[in-house]
């Protein structure tokens, strides 16, 4: 099987089948990435197109620096960032309510990230986190990155990823036992 590398290589050298072989191994991740952070599906698929896009535009300054795959994500990673400053998205800023109640007794973080009846739950609490929060905790449980990996995909140290991740962790926790406990008190 070709590498990431050897793809690049050819897509500089304008092999469009190679192009195609790259989008079709990082498409499906991406986008699941940019869905988890925008919570539309039809917003995730415009913003992974574009995302493909500028990769198609920025390929030739792709100096193998890193991994293709990290260098990728930083395009998303900031892609994202953009159209959350961007008028539109501005304009059609929606809080999503977090769900007064979870179903699942008190447990781990990380455990909750595997239940499949509170996702929901747990995609409207990661909603409410700040931006760098949100972003380091998605990288991690669901694209399963190395903290190496998020550090240098959203330029930032290990600490302040390390910490990134702790805060959102807490205030995950938090959230999702603050509904457990406003459901069991409204019974």
């Amino acid at each position: 099987m070709v590498d990431d590398q050897q793809l690049t290589e050819e897509i500089k050298s304008g092999s469009e089948a190679a192009m195609e072989v790259l989008t079709r191994k990082y498409y499906k991740p991406i986008y699941a990435f940019v869905y988890r952070k925008v919570g539309n599906k039809d917003t995730a698929y415009d913003l992974t197109q574009e995302i493909f896009i500028k990769v198609i535009q920025r390929i030739p300054s792709y100096s193998q620096k890193g991994t293709f795959k990290s260098w990728l994500y930083t395009i998303a990673v900031n892609h994202c960032r953009d159209y959350w400053r961007s008028a539109p998205y501005q304009s059609s800023l929606k809080q999503s309510e977090l769900p007064q109640s979870l179903e699942s007794k008190e447990r781990s973080v990380s455990y909750i990230f595997e239940r499949k009846e509170t996702r929901e739950q747990v995609r409207g609490a990661i909603q409410s986190l700040p931006d760098y929060q949100k972003e380091a905790l998605i990288l991690k449980y669901y694209q399963d990155m190395k903290i190496k990996e998020i550090a240098e995909v959203t330029n930032s140290s290990i600490p302040t990823v390390k910490s990134r991740l702790k805060q959102g962790l807490g205030k995950l926790a938090n959230l999702l036992r603050g509904g457990e406990e406003n459901g069991q008190a409204k019974k």
